[in-house]
Order: C-alpha cells, then sequence, then structure tokens
C-alpha cells in the first residue's frame, strides 16, 4: 500500500478509532456494571448513538476537525444535563450511560489535535 494513502495523524486518524469505540466502551462498561442482563444494556447502549441522528442537521454532515459537543442539538449541555439526571431513574439508566458514554466519546474530539 501506498504510504502516501495512509493518514498522517489528526482528526482523522482519531476518526477511525471513534466509531469502533462507540461499541467497545459500552461493551465494556456493560460488562462491568450491568452484568446479570450485559448482552441487553450493551445493545441498548450501542443503540444510543441513534443520537447522533442530529448530524444530520449539520452542513457538512461529517466532519473530523469539528467538536460535537456544544454544536450539535442532542449535544448540547441542557440535553447532556438531561442524559445526566436520568441515571436517577431506574427504567432509564442503561440508556442515560449510554448517552452519557456517548457525549464522553464526542467529547474527546473537542480535546484531540
Amino acid at each position: 500500500m501506498n504510504q502516501s494513502a495512509l493518514p498522517q495523524g489528526g482528526p482523522l486518524v482519531f476518526s477511525y478509532l471513534h466509531l469502533p469505540l462507540h461499541f467497545i466502551v459500552p461493551g465494556l462498561v456493560a460488562l462491568a456494571i450491568f452484568r446479570p442482563r450485559w448482552q441487553r444494556a450493551w445493545m441498548i447502549m450501542a443503540l444510543t448513538m441513534l443520537v447522533d441522528l442530529d448530524h444530520l442537521l449539520a452542513d457538512p454532515i461529517f466532519d473530523p476537525g469539528r467538536c460535537s459537543i456544544g454544536f450539535h442539538p442532542l449535544h448540547q449541555w441542557p440535553a447532556i444535563a438531561v442524559y445526566g439526571l436520568a441515571l436517577i431513574v431506574p427504567a432509564l439508566r442503561v440508556v442515560a450511560t449510554g448517552l452519557l458514554i456517548h457525549m464522553g466519546l464526542d467529547g474527546l474530539d473537542c480535546w484531540l489535535p
């Protein structure tokens, strides 16, 4: 493979890891916290990726250098606060955990070069 065709760093390299992390991290959390029902918890947390549908409202839809937190409607701080409050409700705890993991991973985009 031509070495010049490979990404050399920056936001684009992290974007290759970003999507798998949205499945790996919830899986690890499901195993650690929701062990008796980890598979169901993992699936629910993976489905929280649907929160990224708000990216369809952006132009361009995908920008590897953009910080999603504070930019997209469902990635705003008030929404994140609601996700945090939802941890209190047992029936919403898995969904809230998935959403907060998602926001945390998306927040990495704001700090990485």
